[in-house]
This record gives structure tokens, sequence and C-alpha cells, in this order.
């Protein structure tokens, strides 16, 4: 997964992740120590081109912030940088929900919002994010038919709406490009902006993937590809450079 988030980082990118995220975080610092080095990172929206020793418990402490270039103020700096548009353009963020046009949901349960089955954390900024014209990159460790389903219950992040060229009428830019789980990569039909499957990791295959999924998934070839397989390097950086202590098994329960 880490080594797939990262591929979408270029040089001349700048992104952030969102709260509790520990595989976005390894990603960008794995970017950064290989094919992007200039990429500016913006370490849950507080640190500025973050520069950590290694992962901390959270991220959302000041370890994680370390040596950046300045603090950004959540509810005013940083926001003034984001509305600008062509600054900041891609977001790594997670949903307990996502339906097949990459709508997400962080906030209930249940049909009722005000009585629902479970409370989430919140939106915190992702419904911003999803509709002021950023490009959205989901990740999920645990691929299963709770978490990809028909409908979501509550649309906390715009991703294609309805599908089609919704977004596009209601005037917004930006939305959902790659969805990336323990299980495959997937992405979105250009034009009906279906969620199809791009590549199943090795020892997966697409009928394992579509059982995992509550809706049903655009499969266009018969042979899905094999994602690309992480380098020795990339595994060298990930376990005793960038996250020794394995703070990235906790997004797996372990």
């Amino acid at each position: 997964m880490i080594p797939s988030l990262s591929a979408t980082l270029d040089n001349d990118d700048q992104a952030c992740n969102g709260m509790a995220s520990f595989i976005p975080v390894i990603a960008f610092q794995l970017a950064r120590l290989t094919h992007a080095p200039d990429l500016v990172w913006v370490a849950s929206a507080v640190g500025l081109d973050a520069r950590p020793e290694r992962v901390p418990a959270s991220t959302l402490e000041a370890p994680l912030w370390r040596d950046s270039i300045m603090y950004l103020e959540q509810y005013s700096t940083f926001w003034d940088i984001v509305l600008k548009g062509s600054w900041l353009q891609k977001f790594c963020v997670g949903a307990a929900q996502l339906d097949r046009y990459g709508n997400g949901n962080n906030s209930v349960i249940g049909d009722d919002y005000h009585r629902p089955k479970v409370r989430l954390p919140g939106t915190a900024g992702l419904g911003d994010m999803g509709s002021i014209g950023k490009r959205l990159f989901f990740w999920n460790p645990n691929h299963n038919p709770r978490s990809f389903v028909e409908k979501v219950d509550f649309v906390s992040c715009a991703g294609w709406l309805g599908g089609g060229d919704e977004r596009e009428r209601l005037g917004l830019t930006g939305g959902p490009e790659l969805v990336i789980t323990n299980l495959c990569v997937m992405d979105f039909h250009p034009e009906t902006k279906h969620m199809r499957l791009k590549s199943v990791h090795p020892g997966v295959t697409a009928e394992e993937v579509q059982e995992a999924t509550g809706f049903e998934l655009l499969i266009e070839d018969s042979a899905v590809p094999e994602t690309a397989v992480p380098t020795v390097e990339q595994v060298g950086l990930i376990r005793d450079v960038i996250d020794p202590d394995g703070m990235r098994l906790r997004e797996f329960g372990r």
C-alpha cells in the first residue's frame, strides 16, 4: 500500500495528510527519499515541509512536525493556503465508508444522523477538501463490504456524487483519483466515474476483491494487472529508516 501511494506523488507536488494517517505519512517520506526529493508535505495540516526523525505514536503530535519551515494555524493560515486553489493539490485521506463514486463518510453509521448506530470522528476538513478542487487519494487497510458500500450513510466528502458529470455541473473541480487498499488499487472511469479495478496486489484475485466490495466494481480487463511489488530499497527504507517502530501496523489493528 505504501509504495503504491508513494508512486502517486511527484517531485513538484504539495500534499497533505488527514488525521490518524500513518500510511500516507510514511508514503510522503518514502517519496522524498526516492523519486520526489522536492515534494512539499504539510504534515497533518500543521507542519509545513516537516522532517520527522521517525513516525511518532500519533500523526497529530509535535514530533511529526519536527524541523518544519513553519507551523500553520489550522483555522486560519492553513485554510488561507488551501483556498488559493493552485497550491496544495493532493490530499490523502481515509473514510469509514466509500461508495462506487468515491463519496466518503466519516460522520455516522446508520440512517438517523441524530441517533446513529455509530458516531464517527466527523469530517475534520474532509468536506472542505472534497469541495474546493483538491485531488483526493483514499486509502483503506481493511477492504471489506462494510467499508465499500452501495450508498454511504452520510456524505462527509463529495466524491463524484451520482457519477457522470454531476460534480462538474455543480461547479466542483478536483475529486477522487485513486483508492488504495490492502487488496488492490482502484481508480474511476473517466466518463461514468464508476470505481474500477486498476490492479490487484500479489496473491489476490479480481474475484476476491469483488467479494470484499459491497457494490459491483468496474472490471474492464479479463486479466487485471498485478500491483508492482515493492523494491528491496523501498522495504528497507520503510522498516529501518522511516518507521522502525512499526507505527504503520496500527492501521491494521496490530
